[in-house]
């Protein structure tokens, strides 16, 4: 029998219906290639010239109210706009339409050093009831269809303000991303009338390899069909459409699990460890998505150092998504991190 955590191999992504390649010998190849700089942490709780602190003027001229708590508002740089005229054109192959939406940013903390790692758990739970409120209040209008939340973390994520952060978009049609994981759901439920990722789950509980941290209701793990090298997701246990259906106890512990994995990131190479980050759940488009299993995920792209990142290129953009470390080695890994931030220790 073929050993694959020592041979290349393909699995398949039950979410996507994609395959990735997994090349796992390739970790022993020597690295002489780009090393990021090391993110030094050291910032003041409060910075003048900061576009998110609170109080502060912004790059567009409006001014932040002094919040004291999470907080949101539309982004003056909007990738989508919601005025725009609805439109399509098409002439031979070429096809195109107008798209709208509504762009905001979620500021975690009124503290500019902190990070999800290093705020209280019962902080992370704010944001989290902030999330809630932002997807039910975006997703009731008419022309919002979907809304994504996510988060940049780290100047090489393409993070452009070190105030903790993150962001909503919210738009008219559903993303691509998306789009195949309502078909894979739907059509799994539709053939066996359960949820895919709650089958998938106890599947992982029962093999406990690639489990990374466990609380009363969350789990979180590397996926066995991950691409990045330190891929996480979060998926709670029992089948919850979208977060708003999640009860105060489930959010506390929602916190607390966001609070785990972000630590066992930064203590993994003593860093301020980059990520994005995505919360994906059933689209706000009025249809049927019994289908569908809210889920987390993080994509980290930091491979063997606090300065050594896993490029997607060549390969990966011309034929298929590619590894070197299993998901059970980087899961082992993960696991076994000490559980206190290392700053603390």
């Amino acid at each position: 029998m073929v050993d694959f955590n020592d041979n290349s191999h393909r699995r398949y992504n039950i979410l996507t219906g994609e395959w990735i390649l997994v090349s796992p010998h390739r970790t022993k190849r020597p690295w002489q290639g780009k090393e990021e700089d090391v993110t030094v942490e050291e910032r003041p709780s409060y910075d003048p010239k900061c576009y998110l602190c609170p109080g502060n003027e912004r790059a567009g001229g409006h001014q932040n109210e002094d919040y004291k708590e999470p907080w949101s508002f539309v982004n003056d740089f909007a990738a989508l706009k919601n005025d725009v005229p609805q439109a399509k054109f098409k002439s031979g192959l070429l096809k195109a339409e107008s798209e709208s939406g509504i762009c905001k940013v979620v500021c975690f903390s009124p503290d500019h050093s902190l990070t999800l790692p290093v705020m209280e758990t019962e902080n992370i739970d704010k944001v989290i009831a902030l999330w809630q409120k932002e997807y039910r209040e975006l997703g009731k209008k008419t022309d919002i269809n979907h809304v994504q939340i996510f988060e940049n973390k780290g100047a090489v994520m393409g993070c452009s303000n070190p105030h903790p952060h993150g962001q909503i978009w919210a738009q008219r049609t559903i993303p691509q991303e998306v789009a195949k994981k309502n078909k894979q759901l739907r059509e799994y439920w539709g053939n066996n009338g359960v949820s895919l990722l709650a089958e998938y789950l106890k599947e992982e509980l029962q093999l406990k390899e690639r489990i990374v941290v466990e609380t009363e209701h969350f789990v979180a793990l590397v996926p066995y069909w991950a691409v990045w090298p330190y891929e996480v997701m979060i998926v709670p246990k029992k089948q919850h459409k979208t977060i708003l259906s999640l009860s105060e106890e489930e959010r506390k512990d929602y916190a607390k699990i966001i609070k785990a994995v972000t630590i066992k990131y930064d203590n993994l190479f003593k860093t301020s460890f980059p990520y994005s980050s995505g919360i994906h759940q059933a689209p706000t488009d009025g249809q049927d998505w019994d289908c569908w299993h809210f889920h987390m995920s993080f994509y980290p792209p930091l491979l063997r150092s606090a300065t050594v990142k896993k490029f997607m290129v060549g390969y990966e953009m011309f034929a298929t998504p590619q590894r070197d470390i299993t998901a059970e080695m980087a899961a082992e890994t993960l696991r076994n991190l000490a559980d206190t931030h290392y700053t603390k220790e």
